[in-house]
């Protein structure tokens, strides 16, 4: 049987250091826009330092070249450190609510494919359920894929958030980084 063909990616995953200090996101997020740089996913939250939060910014491989991205975020003054993740040797995650119509035999088939999932009816209604899940982007697409079916009325995704995968050795693990630290 053949290898099945590669899968082109089309974005970079840059895990951003920064001081955890009011209008840093905003000056980030101001460079990219003055720079053309097309965002697919943004999501910052402090870090177990207080004193840091970190940006994972995914950003469309084809409207930036990463170095410029890199370079033009190393200029400003909070950050600390820039990562990037490798795709293919990262680990991603996102969270996804949904309110879906559920009435009638409607409402188990939805709790059931929830349930395949791994997700969780997290609220109640006379002829919707809220749901939650959580997982890598591409099982996020697919549900959200199956539920649009159903018929969405709310949607809220995070963005993307991701680390390095873990080197697996004898020795112990540790975190495998790729790319240019500022």
């Amino acid at each position: 049987m053949p290898a099945a063909p590669a899968v082109a990616v089309r974005h970079h995953i840059l895990s951003v250091l920064v001081e955890n200090k009011a209008g840093v996101l905003a000056r980030v997020a101001a460079l990219f826009s003055r720079r053309g740089f097309n965002i697919y996913s943004l999501a910052v939250a402090p870090t177990d330092d207080e004193r840091f939060s970190r940006i994972t910014i995914v950003v469309d491989v084809e409207s930036s070249p990463l170095e410029q991205v890199t370079k033009q975020l190393n200029k400003l003054i909070n950050v600390v450190k820039i990562s990037e993740l490798d795709p293919a040797r990262a680990i991603e995650g996102e969270l996804l609510l949904a309110t879906v119509r559920a009435d009638g035999p409607a409402r188990s088939q939805v709790i059931e494919l929830v349930g395949v999932f791994g997700g969780k009816v997290v609220d109640v209604g006379r002829d919707q359920l809220t749901v939650m899940l959580a997982g890598p982007p591409s099982q996020i697409d697919d549900f959200e894929d199956l539920m649009g079916a159903c018929g969405i009325v709310e949607l809220q995704r995070t963005g993307r958030v991701a680390l390095p995968k873990l080197e697996r050795r004898a020795t112990g693990l540790r975190a495998v980084t790729t790319g240019k630290a500022g």
